[in-house]
């Protein structure tokens, strides 16, 4: 049922893209924060669902190859989309994207992650499936299980690797360049999923964890928006 809900968010976000490809491609602006907000909420909405998939045994087999397989599917299905306000950053200081274009994508970047969440609720409030079961009854469920200055440390350094992948990457064919960064997000997942999640995405962590940012705004804060931030802008001052 799960690989169902996450298959079908796919197939309707592919629809609701290809709608606004070719209702509202002279309308630049409006297009740009759609296409966007579509593709981040097909993100988001497959992450809160894989999160609850963590614990399905055989683990963490189970996880890690639906985070790989999901992963080349979103690579696949949303090129052209950066779905992370870090990666709308690199065009912003290169010149390459207006202030106001890259403001209006991190908007619908995090727009779409306050939807996903909330759609995602809504589904697991009806509870068709056994991972449903009490999901909404969690709150706060930290993925940050070391200190904080670890946890900085840990999205940092995870940031800087995947921002340095994705800019060697540029040469690769795109058909394996997919499965490149997908394996390179697995095998970050299996390294320090344990300890911070290994989200390195602002609006992806605010979708998975925003009881926790309510409850510890300035850590939270610290750990899956700055960190992943300044990883980003250490890539961009050094190439």
């Amino acid at each position: 049922s799960s690989l169902l809900l996450m298959s079908g968010v796919v197939v309707a976000v592919g629809l609701c893209r290809r709608l606004a490809r070719r209702r509202l491609y002279s309308r630049p602006l409006l297009f740009a924060f759609l296409v966007e907000m579509f593709s981040t909420f097909q993100i988001c909405a497959c992450t809160n669902e894989l999160s609850l998939l963590g614990n399905v045994e055989p683990k963490p087999h189970t996880g890690l190859t639906l985070t790989y397989g999901f992963t080349v599917l979103h690579g696949l299905t949303l090129a052209g989309s950066a779905c992370n306000p870090c990666g709308t950053l690199q065009p912003m200081w290169g010149g390459g994207t207006s202030l106001s274009m890259g403001g209006l994508k991190i908007a619908a970047q995090f727009v779409a992650a306050v939807l996903a969440r909330a759609f995602m609720h809504f589904i697991w409030s009806l509870e068709m499936t056994e991972p449903h079961l009490g999901a909404l009854s969690q709150g706060c469920s930290s993925p940050m299980q070391t200190t904080e200055t670890q946890a900085f440390c840990i999205e940092l350094l995870f940031s800087v690797v995947f921002q340095l992948a994705v800019l060697r990457a540029e040469s690769v064919n795109p058909k394996y360049r997919v499965h490149l960064i997908a394996l390179l997000i697995t095998m970050l997942v299996y390294a320090g999923g344990n300890l911070t999640g290994a989200i390195f995405n602002p609006a992806l962590a605010f979708s998975l964890h925003a009881d926790c940012f309510y409850d510890k705004f300035l850590s939270y804060t610290l750990v899956y928006w700055i960190a992943p931030c300044l990883g980003k802008s250490l890539i961009l001052d050094v190439f």
